[in-house]
């Protein structure tokens, strides 16, 4: 059975899927009714209204379970059905859906009153799949988070990401078929100042058609959607913003102070770029209010905040082989760097230590290696680009290609391989763990982690691999 995409911000029930435990729901201030829970939303239909009473006034996000029948993001022409929120008349945000079978998701609706409001939900034709009719709605429920609440900080300075309408890739609705913002988090650190706290809002995209090419992001970053942080803003002990110390991801990867418009206290930017960096002048008709309840735990990779929303796997590959960045079948295809099937792979995160610390054009990083139980032959992470190997000291996920079919039980050692850029500075590295290492099945979807270690397995300039997992 086919699952569900509804390209927006999740924040699932708890659940376990590759060995992880999923984040519950954060616990909303009591006091809303939501008038309407189940409704059908169609194409040349009137508008579907629904009356929500909120007693306790702050800052609300909407749950829903969607399901958009006839669409399917690998189709082109068929890839998604887009549904229009506003609010008492005011537009907060779109919902890109594509899927047959129902995903529960949470979007952010801003500041809301302790009073009645009504929500209206549109089908947005001209952003929608030609052959798309109808979204249907099931389980809408509004809540709100109150001042002084530990949600309420994060949710009052999260940015509005407006969409792409970049003339070489598509229509100013070209986040309805491509590089479509999936999900998105927060990260609370400490600032500078005693009592003040940085907050920094990161947001994954279904792919990126600019930037680092499919085989590097597979191998670099175990992945080919795009994660990036995209605002930064500093709150001081009374959980104000300080004046002038926010900041956005802008072209070039370049950290600009935030000069654009605000909406309430959240910061409005716009996707501008075509490996998704940001602008804070907004044009685009297409605008993205993700929930961004969700966190990234210490000690975890960014990919995690994927593999507690796997369906965004799906999602991923889905893109991949309608845009044909996939390369044809054939038994010579694990040899290539050209990404294959993304079934084919091991995904893995791996923790290390590097010292000295890599600089420069000159540095040291690691690859992952698997050897089967039929051959000699060392799969490695970087294929042929010693570019592609592992270079951040923080837990890093990864992907090794293997022959079409291989599974688990296939895989009889796991090896670490030291890969020198340019010229050899000498550096030590200490590998201390793999997290997790799972394939994807038939349908995309992460299947359960069947490989992790810890330890402290060197490689230095005399000793440059080492296995560190047999079966």
């Amino acid at each position: 059975m086919r699952i569900v995409h509804l390209l927006a911000a999740s924040f699932a029930a708890a659940t376990v899927v590759s060995g992880l435990a999923l984040p519950a729901h954060a616990q909303a201030a009591p006091g809303t009714t939501t008038g309407v829970t189940h409704a059908t939303v169609r194409r040349d239909h009137p508008d579907v209204r629904v009356p929500v009473v909120v007693r306790t006034a702050g800052e609300a996000v909407v749950d829903l379970d969607v399901t958009a029948p006839g669409t399917d993001w690998s189709t082109a022409g068929a890839e998604s059905a887009v549904v229009s929120i506003s609010v008492d008349g005011r537009y907060v945000t779109d919902l890109v859906v594509s899927g047959d079978q129902p995903l529960h998701q949470q979007l952010a609706l801003g500041h809301l009153d302790a009073r009645p409001h009504q929500l209206r939900l549109r089908f947005a034709a001209e952003r929608s799949a030609a052959a798309s009719t109808s979204v249907l709605v099931r389980g809408l429920h509004v809540s709100t988070y109150a001042p002084g609440t530990s949600e309420y900080a994060v949710l009052r300075y999260a940015p509005v990401v407006y969409g792409r309408n970049l003339a070489a890739l598509g229509s100013p609705y070209q986040n309805a078929t491509t590089d479509t913002p999936l999900i998105a988090w927060h990260e609370i650190t400490p600032a500078a100042v005693a009592g003040h706290q940085q907050i920094t809002y990161s947001v994954v995209w279904s792919n990126e058609d600019g930037g680092t090419n499919s085989p590097a992001l597979m191998a670099r970053w175990g992945r080919t959607t795009d994660i990036e942080w995209v605002y930064s803003v500093e709150i001081d002990e009374h959980g104000n913003r300080v004046a002038g110390s926010d900041v956005y991801q802008a072209p070039e990867h370049q950290i600009l102070h935030f000069a654009g418009r605000y909406e309430d206290d959240h910061a409005l930017l716009q996707t501008c770029t075509s490996n998704n960096n940001m602008c804070d002048v907004v044009d685009d008709p297409m605008r993205f209010f993700l929930s961004t309840l969700p966190t990234l735990p210490a000690g975890k990779a960014r990919e995690y905040l994927m593999d507690t929303n796997p369906w965004t796997y799906q999602i991923m590959a889905e893109e991949m082989l309608r845009e044909g960045k996939i390369e044809p079948a054939s038994p010579a295809a694990v040899f290539t760097p050209e990404v294959s099937d993304q079934r084919n792979y091991l995904y893995a995160v791996v923790e290390k230590v590097t010292r000295p610390a890599d600089s420069g054009s000159n540095w040291v990083g690691v690859s992952l290696g698997v050897r089967l139980v039929n051959g000699q032959t060392i799969y490695l992470s970087h294929h042929v680009d010693a570019t592609w190997s592992i270079q951040r000291d923080v837990p890093a996920a990864t992907t090794v290609e293997l022959p079409a079919g291989t599974t688990a039980d296939d895989i009889v050692e796991v090896s670490v391989h030291r890969v020198v850029v340019g010229a050899d500075n000498g550096a030590v590295v200490h590998v201390t763990g793999i997290q997790r290492g799972f394939f994807l099945d038939q349908d995309y979807l992460p299947q359960a982690s069947f490989l992790t270690w810890n330890g402290d397995v060197v490689l230095d300039p005399t000793t440059t691999s080492q296995v560190i997992w047999r079966r």
